[in-house]
């Protein structure tokens, strides 16, 4: 069988084949560069792969023997795993890494689930401490007024029976009345102003789908105190200026007195309310005369739906003094329309600034 023809191999080094001197060196001894044997190449073979594996690198080898081409190709098989297994961990880290991240975010998010739910059980609380304390001054005034129109002759219940206080008490009330219209009519007139606006501001909340004892104690105070600084005062001295400017006794002067009324005075009026209101609520002039011009029109067009026919009767059959009481019995209907045009407006700004940072931080705990 004919033998196949040795490769030739490294005697020294890569540098020494690299030499030039090394072809001289060749041809002057040609016995340093004879075939070695099977047991010198296999274990030069064994060096080059100890040396390819640890120093992770692939040394391609150039010779027709079928061993050493499966050889070659099994280091690069190795170092091709090597590699993917490098990879692998690598991946792995990262991997790792990205679920950390994800738990950090679960937690944030966590977190702000908490957070929020620990506001809604703060903001339960609140309301229930502003529900116990509406709940008082509402039972507090309630006892206090009962009692005191009930308790009106208690100087004289000596001897009378429960049916004899429960009949002259509205009659004794409606004398107590009438003496405090002559000795301070303007005080007297106040305070039942003060009481119709404070109550009209409290139906008004009511109808808007608040409930009971959950209204705005702030808001009924701003209508008490415009009714009770204002209404009462100025309602005194317009009926009597109304009178002087109208000293007939013809038919058309009740209809004269009605127009007069539901043009001049309730623009007027209409106008101190929503103004004095305003500033109240600590909003700058430009808000107010803005919405006071946006609602001006509606506000007096509102009241011809109910005025009108009041006034027939205010001008056409209650005394001067008596007017007051009659119109604030009314004014319960009228204010609760006076209050909603005066705070819904209000009420949407402020509904919306609180409704933005909630949503800006709602979409900061989501990022």
């Amino acid at each position: 069988m004919k033998q196949s023809k040795p490769k030739p191999i490294f005697l020294h080094s890569f540098k020494g084949f690299l030499d030039p001197n090394f072809q001289s060196f060749r041809t002057q001894n040609p016995k340093f560069c004879r075939a070695p044997s099977s047991n010198f190449y296999a274990g030069r073979r064994n060096w080059a792969l100890g040396s390819v594996s640890d120093e992770l690198d692939v040394i391609p080898v150039q010779s027709n023997n079928s061993v050493d081409q499966q050889d070659g190709v099994m280091v690069r098989i190795n170092r091709e795993a090597d590699e993917e297994q490098s990879l692998n961990r690598v991946g792995g880290f990262s991997n790792e890494g990205r679920l950390s991240f994800e738990g950090g975010v679960m937690d944030v998010r966590g977190f702000s689930a908490s957070f929020s739910s620990s506001l809604e059980i703060e903001e339960d609380g609140d309301k229930l401490v502003d529900r116990a304390i509406n709940a008082t001054i509402v039972l507090a005034a309630g006892s206090f007024a009962i009692t005191k129109l009930l308790t009106i002759d208690h100087d004289y219940w000596h001897g009378w029976t429960l049916f004899e206080i429960l009949r002259y008490a509205p009659q004794h009330n409606w004398i107590a009345y009438e003496e405090a219209l002559k000795t301070n009519p303007v005080l007297a007139k106040m305070v039942i102003s003060g009481v119709v606006y404070s109550l009209g501001d409290w139906i008004a909340q009511c109808c808007e789908g608040k409930p009971l004892f959950e209204f705005d104690r702030a808001r009924m105070f701003r209508s008490g105190l415009v009714g009770f600084t204002l209404h009462g005062s100025l309602s005194h001295y317009y009926y009597q200026f109304c009178e002087a400017l109208f000293p007939f006794q013809d038919w058309w002067v009740v209809p004269a007195k009605v127009l007069f009324d539901q043009t001049a005075w309730a623009a007027v009026w209409n106008s101190v309310y929503y103004v004095v209101v305003g500033l109240l609520r600590f909003e700058s002039p430009a808000n107010i005369f803005g919405e006071l011009k946006a609602t001006f029109w509606p506000m007096l067009t509102a009241g011809w739906k109910l005025w009108p026919f009041a006034h027939l009767i205010t001008y056409g059959v209650i005394p001067v003094e008596q007017r007051l009481l009659w119109v604030d019995c009314v004014e319960l209907i009228w204010v609760t329309i006076l209050s909603t045009y005066s705070n819904e407006k209000s009420e949407a700004r402020h509904s919306e600034a609180l409704s933005e940072p909630n949503a800006k931080s709602s979409s900061d705990s989501v990022n």
